[in-house]
């Protein structure tokens, strides 16, 4: 068993699951929604991006753009919820919320993505 490839697969399916658990629930209501779930599931998205590094093959160049995606939608709703949280005078309204969480929507799509390429080249894979 190479442990390199289960760290490898276990935070991309952690990314998939934190994005998941913070994706559940209703889309404007924001105690359905974590923030901390929401940081969780940006920084382990980060940490996956970085392993994703370095893989000189083309599957390898698809799995890193799409954490780059996922990367950048979960930064722009942690971003819009920081903005909202703390410097308007109307705090995280549903609409807000319901950007948030639409963000991270996108963000979950390119991590199932991501999983469902893992997954085939696990398949794929002949020893």
């Amino acid at each position: 068993m190479n442990l390199e490839k289960v760290f490898f697969a276990f935070f991309i399916v952690l990314a998939l699951t934190l994005n998941f658990g913070f994706f559940l629930g209703d889309l404007d209501d924001p105690n359905h929604h974590n923030v901390y779930e929401l940081y969780a599931a940006l920084v382990v998205s980060l940490i996956a991006t970085i392993m994703k590094f370095g893989d000189r093959a083309h599957i390898g160049a698809v799995l890193l753009a799409t954490s780059l995606v996922a990367d950048l939608q979960l930064i722009a709703a942690v971003i819009i919820w920081t903005l909202f949280a703390h410097a308007s005078d109307a705090g995280v309204t549903p609409m807000i919320m319901a950007s948030i969480v639409s963000l991270s929507g996108g963000a979950l799509l390119a991590n199932v993505t991501s999983v469902v390429i893992l997954v085939t080249e696990t398949v794929m894979f002949r020893r």
